[in-house]
């Protein structure tokens, strides 16, 4: 339960001035507080089976949960069996969860033989600021510690320092609930901390819940853009490069041009003027935004230059700190204040392709989802306050409309306030901009969902939610009020009546960026993009060698008209050829034989295996430009 909006045990005393509301098994807060339930029943497997084993973190997240351990041997899929067994003599005995309150001093005696607990304790009232779920365990005023007890003889039969909720037993966590998999993880998220070992699992209300589950993960794992990278051949991080750092060979070099040409269309055509700024600058830009201030872990170290030794070693003139880029705004900001600026020009909407790098720790990187250079679709727009709304609200009808021409067109909205720690900015700006993003969210009639104190230190955010074609959902699109950087910067523009004013500025991002993007259109496809973004439209499979040159003749007409087309003249036999290219993804194979060579003609084979037979040359040419002008999805034969 909630009492006045504190998540509670059941077994909270409660007064009558107490405000008290349910917490259900299927809410967000039921299914964190079942899956945490769960990370601790694992624990107390683990420390079942192997008692020297010590103990890390175990958090809820997305879909499931884990804990961290250090143990004396690796965990092997025939370890994570026997704790399935394990865990399940847990289940069924009922444990009691019983939350106590105990001082520092007490917390350490307990907890001796648990040096990563023996650490945690010291972050205590300000692990919420941590960056790797300290919070579940020393995050609240008190620490606290959670015994289990044998409902049956009232023994303790195991305790773990947790800031709670949990369930009132271990038989609520029912039967869906599985381990998943084990991996590697830096205690903390910090390389330089030991490395522990995860285990990862997932738990649901029911057991048809977690099935339905693990149905989506295997057709995840079969869309997983890592796997189809490599089998596309369409990038790749190469070890003599670095982690996070990824390379686009040319089929995956295509997909990107097409979808940043797309991109640069649109912004050109919605009055966007393009921009382009270094991938280095002085630290003293970023001193002056703030975000040494408040994102400096997130920024790769400082190169120190420019400094000048004498012949002795003495300095004779003082070097200064260079910073690779994580961020374009505060250049965005340079421009604008390049020159005198009037209200005529506002809306000013400036916008860059713009590659940043953010020194992400190694334990969070995940393909091109995650990683440490990466290229924004940045904009910003400069507006007077009368323009703010307005503004928005072609922001995110731009943004509508971009997203459904790549394909993704199932939305919700999140708003993202202010967190009290960490933000710039007197409390009416704060109360102003949100309220001006709440009301275009509400009037846009899609689901807005609040997101308490997730927003950039700057200014709330209103975030595009898309919803992918097995339903997973992916932070897209961003539009982020700023009153902030405008003043930090000194940004002026000359207002109507002849005074100087201060702008607004809107951080726009559609894309997020470049390669999460990428990513996310891969795995939505499962490879299989549209027309107008597959690397390969259209490959000519003669029946017979013979008539390979008059399928040169076909596809030299499609080139002429910009299409991606070649003639597959290989050794291989036909079949051969066409199963080649259907694990390819090709959208269009164009096959001729005697049949179609007299008649002027091709048959169409498409990638679920149908096809169209006897289409003349022209109409085909005509059909297959068309699906790339109109970005239309080609998986199977029309019916037109």
């Amino acid at each position: 339960m909630r009492v006045n909006g504190e998540l509670r045990d059941l077994a909270h005393q409660v007064s009558d001035t107490d405000e008290v509301e349910p917490v259900t098994i299927t809410s967000e807060d039921g299914l964190n507080i079942l899956r945490h339930s769960a990370a601790h029943i694992l624990a107390q497997a683990v420390q079942n089976i192997n008692p020297e084993t010590k103990l890390g973190i175990g958090p809820p997240i997305t879909d499931g949960f884990y804990y961290d351990f250090d143990p004396e041997e690796s965990f092997t899929p025939e370890h994570l069996k026997a704790l399935e067994k394990e865990m399940q003599k847990i289940v069924k005995q009922g444990q009691r969860f019983v939350r106590r309150v105990v001082s520092e001093d007490e917390a350490r005696t307990e907890l001796a033989n648990e040096p990563y607990k023996l650490e945690l304790i010291g972050l205590k009232g300000g692990a919420d600021q941590g960056s790797d779920n300290e919070n579940v365990e020393v995050g609240g005023a008190e620490l606290t510690i959670y015994d289990n007890i044998d409902p049956k003889t009232g023994e303790t039969r195991w305790k773990d320092l947790c800031r709670g909720p949990h369930l009132p037993n271990t038989k609520m966590i029912g039967n869906g609930w599985a381990l998943t998999r084990s991996a590697g993880a830096y205690w903390r998220g910090s390389e330089k901390n030991p490395m522990l070992q995860r285990i990862y699992g997932t738990a649901w209300p029911t057991k048809d819940e977690l099935r339905a589950y693990q149905t989506r993960l295997e057709e995840a794992a079969k869309r997983d853009h890592r796997k189809l990278g490599v089998e596309m051949d369409l990038f790749s991080f190469p070890d003599e490069i670095g982690s996070g750092l990824a390379v686009f060979h040319p089929k995956g070099g295509i997909i990107r041009h097409e979808i940043e040409s797309f991109m640069r269309d649109e912004l050109l055509k919605n009055g966007y003027e393009m921009v382009n700024s270094p991938h280095i600058t002085k630290g003293t830009l970023f001193e002056t935004s703030q975000h040494l201030n408040w994102y400096k872990e997130g920024m790769f170290p400082a190169m120190h230059l420019d400094e000048v030794a004498d012949n002795d070693g003495h300095v004779v003139k003082q070097g200064q700190d260079y910073y690779l880029k994580p961020m374009n705004c505060p250049f965005h900001n340079l421009i604008f204040r390049a020159r005198a600026r009037s209200y005529r020009e506002l809306p000013l909407r400036l916008a860059e392709f713009g590659t940043v790098y953010r020194y992400e720790k190694s334990g969070t990187l995940s393909g091109l989802t995650r990683v440490r250079g990466l290229t924004q679709d940045d904009a910003h727009i400069y507006v007077t306050d009368d323009q703010v709304k307005d503004e928005i609200k072609r922001q995110l009808d731009f943004v509508f409309a971009t997203l459904r021409a790549y394909g993704l067109d199932d939305f919700y909205l999140e708003l993202s306030t202010r967190d009290p720690e960490k933000s710039v900015g007197s409390d009416e700006q704060w109360e102003v901009a949100t309220e001006t993003l709440r009301a275009v969210g509400v009037e846009s009639g899609l689901e807005l969902v609040d997101d308490p104190g997730g927003a950039a230190f700057y200014g709330p955010k209103i975030s595009v939610q898309a919803r992918d074609a097995i339903g997973r959902t992916w932070q897209l699109s961003t539009v982020q009020l700023d009153f902030n950087q405008p003043e930090l910067f000194e940004l002026e523009y000359a207002a109507a009546d002849g005074t100087r004013k201060q702008p607004i500025m809107i951080h726009r991002a559609l894309l997020g960026s470049i390669e999460r993007f990428f990513a996310i259109l891969l795995e939505h496809y499962a490879g299989a993009f549209p027309v107008w973004l597959s690397p390969q439209q259209v490959v000519g499979i003669p029946v017979a060698e013979e008539y390979g040159s008059y399928l040169d003749g076909v596809i030299e007409q499609l080139k002429l008209q910009g299409v991606r087309a070649e003639v597959d003249h290989s050794d291989d036999r036909m079949p051969k050829k066409i199963r080649t290219h259907t694990k390819a993804k090709v959208p269009f194979q164009l096959i001729a034989g005697e049949e179609d060579r007299a008649a002027g003609a091709v048959s169409f084979r498409f990638r679920d295996g149908t096809q169209m037979n006897g289409v003349p040359v022209d109409e085909a040419i005509h059909r297959i430009v068309r699906a790339i002008q109109s970005r239309e999805q080609v998986n199977t034969a029309w019916t037109e």
